[in-house]
C-alpha cells in the first residue's frame, strides 16, 4: 500500500537528524544557501498596501495625467525602446534565475540525501544534470509566456467587434470567458508538470543519473501506473501541510518584524520546513520499493 500519511513521520525524523543531530550553524547556512538557490525562478508574489481604502479626506478629484500622456506621445520611440530594454532585462533575469534554481534544486537534494553541506563540489559534480534540468525549465517558462500571449490574443480576437464598438457586450464577455478558461486550464497543466518535476522527476534524475526526458519516462512507466489516486492524495496532503507551514512562517514573520522573510535569511530560518518537504516526497517515492530508497541513513554505531 502506498500511503500519503506514512511518509510524514520519517520525513520529520530525517529533518531532525540532518539539522539537529548534531546542530551545526555552518550546515544551516550552507544548506540554507542551496535551498535559497533551489527556490530561484519558482515564482512569487508581493502584497503592497498603500493607505486606507476608505479614506476620502482628499478632494476625490482624479489626477491630471495630461502632461504624462503628452510627454509619452512626444517621445513615443524612446518609450518603446525603454519598454523593450526593460522586457529584455526582465527576461534575462528570469533565465538566470531558472539556471541557478535548476542547479540549486539538485544541490539541495544532494545535501539532504547525503546529509552534507557543500557548495562547490556538488555544483561541479551535478553540472550535467543541472544544465539539462535548466533547459527543460526554460521550455516551461517559454510555454507559460506563450500561454499568456495566446490566451490574451484569442480573447482580444473574440472580443474584436465590441472593441471596435467601444462597448462591453456578448463578444467581450465571450472573449473574457474563453481566454480566462483556457488560461486557468493551461496554468493548471503547467503547474502539475512543474510539481511532478520538482517532487519526483528531479529525484529520479539524481538517483539514476538520467536526463530529464529519461526520468519522465521512468516516472510514467515504473511509478505512475496504477497509482494515480495516490499521487492525487499526495498533493492534497502536501497542500494541507503547506497551510500549516504557511501559518508557522507567518508567525515567524510577525515575531521577527519580517526579518525572517528576507532573501536567503528566510531559507536559513525556515530550513527545517524546506528539508521536511524535500524528505516527504522522497519518502513517498521510497514506498515503491527498496530501489527507490534515495535518502542515505547512516548505520548506527555498534555499542562497545
Amino acid at each position: 500500500m502506498v500511503s500519503v500519511t506514512e511518509p510524514i513521520q520519517p520525513a520529520i525524523a530525517h529533518a531532525k537528524r540532518i539539522l539537529f543531530e548534531p546542530f551545526s550553524a555552518r550546515k544551516w547556512f550552507v544548506l540554507g544557501f542551496s535551498a535559497f538557490l533551489a527556490h530561484l525562478g519558482g515564482g512569487g508574489g508581493s502584497f503592497n498596501y498603500n493607505g486606507n481604502p476608505f479614506d476620502r479626506s482628499s478632494s476625490g478629484a482624479t489626477p491630471d495625467l495630461s502632461p504624462v500622456t503628452s510627454w509619452i506621445s512626444e517621445h513615443l520611440p524612446l518609450v518603446i525602446a525603454l519598454a523593450v530594454v526593460l522586457f529584455i532585462l526582465m527576461l534575462a533575469m528570469a533565465v538566470l534565475f531558472q539556471w541557478l534554481g535548476s542547479r540549486g534544486q539538485l544541490m539541495f537534494l544532494d545535501g539532504v540525501v547525503r546529509d552534507q553541506a557543500e557548495i562547490v563540489e556538488p555544483w561541479n559534480r551535478l553540472r550535467h544534470m543541472g544544465d539539462d534540468l535548466f533547459r527543460f525549465r526554460l521550455l516551461l517558462l517559454l510555454a507559460t509566456l506563450a500561454l499568456f500571449i495566446v490566451c490574451g490574443g484569442l480573447g482580444a480576437l473574440i472580443a474584436l467587434p465590441d472593441i471596435h464598438a467601444r462597448a462591453f457586450g456578448a463578444s467581450a464577455l465571450a472573449g473574457v470567458v474563453v481566454s480566462c478558461g483556457l488560461l486557468l486550464l493551461g496554468i493548471l497543466v503547467l503547474s502539475l508538470v512543474g510539481a511532478l518535476l520538482h517532487d519526483f522527476v528531479v529525484p529520479i534524475m539524481y538517483h539514476r543519473d538520467l536526463r530529464v526526458a529519461a526520468a519522465w519516462q521512468v516516472l510514467r512507466q515504473e511509478v505512475l501506473p496504477g497509482h494515480g489516486w495516490q499521487f492525487v492524495g499526495f498533493y492534497l496532503m502536501e497542500f494541507l501541510l503547506g497551510i500549516g507551514a504557511a501559518i508557522l512562517m507567518l508567525l515567524a514573520c510577525c515575531l521577527t518584524c519580517c526579518v525572517a522573510m528576507l532573501p536567503y535569511i528566510s531559507s536559513v530560518v525556515f530550513l527545517p520546513i524546506f528539508v521536511f518537504f524535500r524528505c516527504y516526497s522522497l519518502e513517498f517515492l521510497a514506498q515503491f520499493g527498496e530501489g527507490w530508497r534515495i535518502i542515505q541513513v547512516p548505520e548506527p554505531e555498534p555499542e562497545p
